[in-house]
């Protein structure tokens, strides 16, 4: 991987963790438990828990990439960044830009 190309990954890295972040406080908003006393109607309550856990969902799947992909922050300087974990080949450019964050090839990804 060229440097120009790391210097884009790292863009991508650093601007998807901003957006997350920001999803993250969002969400989290969105997940506060539904008070008892509130006056919803049994239909409409049910539908807010409903909603409530699929938002919950999201929320852990969000901190989840945040992780990894401070963790590929981390490694932006690495010779290991683009290097496949299970094969040690490259990862191409173009998974590197859409998940920057893949310490898989796409090959060894399917296999999982």
């Amino acid at each position: 991987m060229t440097q120009e190309e790391r210097d884009e990954i790292k863009v991508r890295i650093e601007t998807s963790i901003h957006t997350l972040k920001e999803q993250i406080a969002i969400l989290e908003e969105k997940v506060k438990p539904i008070a008892p006393d509130c006056s919803l109607g049994r239909l409409t309550r049910l539908e807010a828990m409903g909603e409530q856990h699929v938002n919950n969902k999201i929320m852990d799947e969000s901190k989840l990439r945040l992780t990894r992909l401070t963790n590929a922050l981390l490694r932006i300087d690495k010779p290991m960044l683009g290097i496949c974990i299970e094969c040690e080949e490259p990862i191409k450019i173009e998974r590197m830009r859409i998940r920057p964050e893949s310490v898989r090839c796409v090959e060894c990804a399917n296999l999982l």
